[in-house]
Parts: C-alpha cells; structure tokens; sequence
C-alpha cells in the first residue's frame, strides 16, 4: 500500500482543493518519499503544489483507501496567503466542506472531508480550528 500525505489547508470557512487539468478535485498532497517522514512529505507537497511554505501542521488521522494510506494534517493559513497552482496542479480552488459533495472530487477527498464534517470525535477534535460546530476542544498535535 502506498503511503500518501494529505493536507486540509483551511482558510476562515474553507478548505483548499487542487486539481491536474481536467482531472477531479482532491486535497493538496502526495507520495511519502522513502527518505520522509509524514510530516516533510505534507511540507514538500504543499509547497509544489502550491507554493505555500508554511508550519503549524495538525497531524488529524489515517485513512486508508483501496490502494493508498493518506496520513491526514491540517493546517490554518494566514488570510495573507494566496495559493498558485504549481508544478502538475493547474488550478486552486476554496471551499467550503459542506459543499465538497456537489463538486466533482477524488473519492478520498470527499470521505476525508465527510469525516471532517460528521464523525464525532474528529469534529469534536476541529472545533478549535473552524471545521466543527460547537465550542468544546479536543486534543491537537502541531507538528
């Protein structure tokens, strides 16, 4: 199985989506490289893909697909930063989570998201962050 990061960039209300061309939409990320950990990976892929260098990654949870493990961080970015498409990816695109279901998207984006946005304890863990509803916190690692 490959080992893959992936990044929810979030920005006030939304989330950053990417995509190659005329391919669906899926989060910012990538191939964890043998030499990287999770974390230089979810670094390296923004930044490429991107241009955003930024630190404060959330590492949040695995998800694992058919054929890919995605090691899923957060990161809130200041609302100074704009992103551009770099490298394979040709275009950037905010939104917000609640709305990932009407757009045409890579079927991990769409059931991370859909973690993010129902499953209890995650959305208990992001409501300091902006992804929850509610006011209580839970427990973060920035990395």
């Amino acid at each position: 199985m490959k080992e893959r990061a992936t990044i929810v960039c979030r920005q006030h209300d939304k989330i950053l989506l990417v995509t190659r061309g005329r391919s669906r939409w899926s989060l910012p990320g990538g191939t964890i490289r043998r030499s990287e950990s999770p974390i230089e990976a979810a670094r390296r892929e923004l930044i490429e893909e991107t241009t955003l260098a930024v630190d404060g990654f959330t590492y949040l949870f695995e998800f694992g697909g058919l054929t890919k493990r995605h090691h899923v961080f957060l990161v809130d970015l200041p609302p100074d930063l704009t992103p551009a498409a770099s490298n394979e990816i040709s275009r950037c695109r905010w939104i917000r989570p609640v709305q990932v279901s009407n757009v045409i998207t890579s079927v991990p984006t769409r059931e991370i998201v859909r973690l993010l946005i129902s499953h209890k304890n995650v959305t208990m863990a992001l409501r300091t962050v902006g992804l929850g509803t509610g006011t209580a916190a839970g427990p973060q690692t920035a990395v």
